[in-house]
Order: structure tokens, then sequence, then C-alpha cells
């Protein structure tokens, strides 16, 4: 047997304890992980949203949601409601949910063709936006996942084929979390060290280097010398291994991503009263937008902005007349975020993940999933003790078109919205740089609304329905509709907009809230009668 491979993680946090839970289970008895972790620095812990793809993360490390959402005071969230980005100041939903097909087309190409009683897309096309709306939760109280055998093809097609269900399209997860990020760090800080990881609590006091440039060491103040094989920078905006002791050039996104500063609170919540809200919600301000994140016991909120057309101080004022009385007594932390990517993230023997690596504006909540995507690439990639330079460059590759991709996607929130009543929102229209590729893109969308095929084509997460929701919700609405659907029965398509009105009417009228779930699962009581008079314990009928 080969002798294990000495991985050393600079920093902790959610970049590092995910790090090392993942590597610790994926490589199991072939690794030995050392993690270095200061007690003097504080992590970001904005990034408490998620999108669907983290249930892999917690399926692959066994962890089931009763082990560590009431740890990490979690919750539920099947969408992002964006409001006032757009003109009419219309807010609109972002789900997990894609389109189902009618007859070989998606439903919303059959919306844009009937514009059926002036609804919506999102309320027209999907069953989300109306469980958000109500506060339901995703989960029927015996486990359900509410979704799980339905919204595949609405009724046959034209040739009889056999509708399909959610399996067979290869959906999504229908939800996503809400969580404390400090909190997931502690509780896989406990995972990663019952399957051996060492934790090392110390200040890093320099990294020496080889003659070809590679990492030879890490020197802390109380536990001196520490080596490694592989060492993985977790040290957030510092880039403390990759960019600080490497060297690595960083690639600023500011060009096409106005918003380069934040302020973050945390907020109380009477969620009994107001109950939660299973989504995160996306504000437009007058300089970037503010996030609202509902926890099962608080409420994560703040505000992104471009500094260039407000200060700090105004930005402070500005978010806490937007929060109103919730923000008295609540302190702001102000962070200065570093919006981009390293030229590189695998450099010599050193990996950057998270924040070290590359981050965008939180505006898609892809904090956590570029973590998650940089571990199982470097899984994927992981070199043992022999460092290969195509490997490496390959890793690079995939990992700078992922974070790429995410840019263009976010850009478009901008350059599309129809919104101009500011200087900043002017700015986004007439001072951002959009790149080549998606301005061309959007000139086709002018007509035709995106597809998978005419997306951004590495990946980096988003589909096409995701840009198909954007754009509309946004104020841009493509000229046309397919010509194809005026050759085709509008019969089957009418069906499936009614399927979708009775399967929501049904759901709102199943499901429990989210915080009667939340309250039955967390053991704090039995859930509230429903609107039944039963205490049926959400099953549905």
């Amino acid at each position: 047997m080969q002798d294990k491979v000495k991985v050393v993680i600079v920093g902790g946090g959610s970049a590092g304890w995910m790090t090392a839970s993942f590597l610790s289970k994926a490589l199991a008895d072939g690794v030995d992980i050392s993690l270095i972790q200061s007690a003097n620095i504080k992590t970001v812990g904005v990034g408490e949203a998620t999108f669907s793809d983290i249930h892999l993360f917690f399926e692959f490390l066994g962890l089931h949601e009763e082990d560590w959402m009431p740890e990490c005071n979690a919750s539920y969230k099947v969408a992002i409601r964006f409001v006032d980005w757009n003109a009419e100041r219309r807010n609109f939903y972002h789900p997990f949910q894609r389109f189902e097909l009618v007859q070989g087309w998606r439903i919303v190409e059959w919306w844009l063709k009937l514009k059926k009683d002036n609804v919506p897309a999102d309320y027209a096309c999907f069953t989300v936006p109306k469980i958000c709306d109500a506060q339901r939760s995703p989960r029927y109280l015996d486990g359900r996942i509410f979704d799980s055998k339905l919204d595949g093809h609405l009724g046959p097609s034209e040739n009889g084929d056999k509708a399909l269900l959610l399996e067979d399209l290869h959906l999504q997860y229908p939800y996503a979390y809400h969580f404390d990020a400090s909190l997931l760090s502690q509780f896989l800080s406990g995972y990663a060290k019952k399957r051996g990881v060492r934790e090392i609590i110390d200040e890093v006091v320099d990294v020496r280097l080889t003659e070809d440039g590679s990492i030879r060491s890490i020197h802390t103040k109380e536990h001196g010398q520490i080596e490694g094989d592989l060492y993985i920078d977790c040290t957030g905006f510092r880039g403390l291994l990759i960019n600080q002791a490497l060297k690595e050039p960083f690639i600023s996104f500011s060009e096409s991503l106005p918003c380069d500063s934040a302020l973050a609170m945390q907020v109380p919540s009477d969620r009994k009263k107001e109950g939660i809200n299973p989504f995160t919600t996306a504000t437009a301000l007058s300089a970037g937008w503010a996030w609202n994140i509902p926890l099962f016991h608080r409420i994560g909120t703040g505000y992104v902005y471009s500094s260039a057309f407000l200060s700090r101080e105004a930005a402070e004022e500005e978010f806490r007349q937007h929060l109103g009385a919730r923000a008295d007594g609540c302190n702001a932390l102000h962070i200065k975020m570093r919006v981009g990517r390293n030229r590189n993230s695998w450099v010599k023997n050193c990996v950057a993940i998270g924040l070290s690596s590359g981050f965008v504006e939180p505006l898609q909540s892809t904090g956590i999933f570029f973590i998650h995507h940089g571990i199982e690439q470097l899984v994927n990639y992981f070199p043992g003790k022999r460092f290969d330079e195509a490997n490496i460059k390959s890793y690079n590759r995939v990992i700078g078109n992922c974070i790429d991709g995410v840019r263009e996607f976010l850009t478009l929130h901008y350059v599309a919205s129809s919104r101009e009543d500011t200087r900043f929102w002017k700015a986004t229209k007439n001072e951002l740089v959009v790149p080549d590729e998606l301005a061309e893109r959007l000139k086709l969308w002018e007509r035709r609304l995106p597809t998978d095929r005419t997306i951004n084509p590495n990946y980096h997460g988003f589909p096409g329905f995701s840009y198909c929701v954007m754009l509309l919700g946004l104020g841009r609405q493509p000229k046309y509709s397919l010509p194809a659907l005026d050759h085709a029965s509008d019969r089957h398509a009418l069906a499936a907009f009614d399927q979708i009105g009775k399967r929501t009417e049904h759901l709102l009228s199943t499901l429990p809230s989210l915080y009667e779930y939340l309250t039955f699962r967390y053991g704090e009581g039995e859930p509230t009668l429903y609107r039944d008079g039963t205490k049926d314990k959400g099953v549905a009928a």
C-alpha cells in the first residue's frame, strides 16, 4: 500500500470543513488530513443560502436532514424571490422547478404564444410561486416531497407517448436549504474529526517555498513547521497561500459585476407570528440589492452595493431604513468583497477552495456551490504525490469555466433589468462590459427564449430555464413566440395550464406551512390544526 498523501488545509469556515469532510470520506484511508484554523479570524458567514446541488454533498457524506438541519438552524428554500428588479416593480420568482413539456415544447413557449389570462410566466408555468406566497413547506410531515411523483409531462403528446415522471426528466431537487454557515462549520468539524482529521488551532506566521516555487511547509506560532504533499487554501479573500505566497494573479470581474461591498446583519424574527418564508429574497435598492435569508431562529440579511455610487455610511443608513424597526440594536458587519477569480485555482501543490479561489456576487447563492464544485473536482483530479501539469491545467479550465459561466449569468441580471431610476441602475445599462458571447446571445433572446443549447455551454449550475425565468422577470420578453406553435393545437397546452392551477390549489390545501413542518420536525410541539380541521401530519389526500 502506498504511503498516505498528507493534505494540509489552511483555514476553517465552510470551505475548510466542507473540504475536510468530503476528502476524509472520498479518499478514506489514503489521506492524512490536517486543518489549521486561527482562533482569531472570523468567517464571513454571509453564504447561508444554497441551491439544490447541495443535496449531493450531504448525501455523499451519508448525512440525512434530521442529522444536520436542527444543529444548523436550517430551513428549506424552494426559490429566490426578486423584488423591484424591473421598471414595473413586479416581483417574480426563480424556482427550482423546471418547465414542463407539452407536445415536445416547454410550457413557457406556449405561455409566450397564448399569454393565458395575462398571468405572469412564473405563476402560470410553476406551482412554486403560490407555495412561496403561502409559506408552505416542500415536504409533507410524513416526509414526502411535494412533487416527488408529479410535474413531468402534463398529459399525453399528440402521438400518444407515455407521460414522463419527474425522475425520468432528471430534474433538479425541488428545494435547497438556508442554514447558519457558522453552525454548519462546527457540525462538519465534528464529522471530519471523527473521521481522523487533525484540527490545529494556531496562527500561520510563514509559508516557505521550494526552489521550484512549490510550498515546502507552513510555519505556525505554536506548532512550528507543518509539512504536507498537497496544500489547500481556504483562507477566504486573503488568499494566504495562493495569492500571497504563490503570487497567483487575481482576475477582477468589476467591469461586469458592479457591486464590490456588502454589509451584513443578523436580525430577529418571530417565526410563530410571521411564519417562515421558504425562499430567499433579493430586493433591488438604490445602488445594489439586499438579501433576506430566513433561518429557523433568525433572519440573515445584508446589502450588496457598489462603493462607486454609495458610501459605507449611506449604505448602512439606506439598509436600516429598508429593514425598519427590525434593525434596531443590530450591528452591521461591513465587508469589502473581492469579486472575480484567480487566473488558476491550482498552482504547483496548492489548490484554492471557496473565496480564495473565486467569488461573484451572492445573487444566486453560488458561494457554497463553488466550494462543493471545487471539492468534487479536486477528488476527480486528485494527484496523489505526483503533480501532473496536464491534470492541473484541466482542473483549472473546469473551475475557471464554471466561475466565468456564473459571471455571465449574473451580468444578465443587471443588463437585462428594465430598471433605470438611479445612477447605479442607469450605469448597469450603459457602463458595464458585457462579454461578447453574452451580447450575441442577448440579441438572439430578443427573438427566442433561451434554451440549454443557446446559453453558456460550460457547466456553471444554471440551465436554460433559469435564463428564461430571469429574462422574463427582469422585463425582457422575446418579440415572437415559436413559429412552429402556430401549426400545433393549443388544446394540450391549455389543459396543462389548467392542471398546473389545480395541482397548485391541491398543494396549498394539503401542504403544512414551513413553520409547522420545522416545528414538528425539531420536536418543539405538535403541528397546529390544518385547514380541514385535522391533525393529519400533512398527509396528502
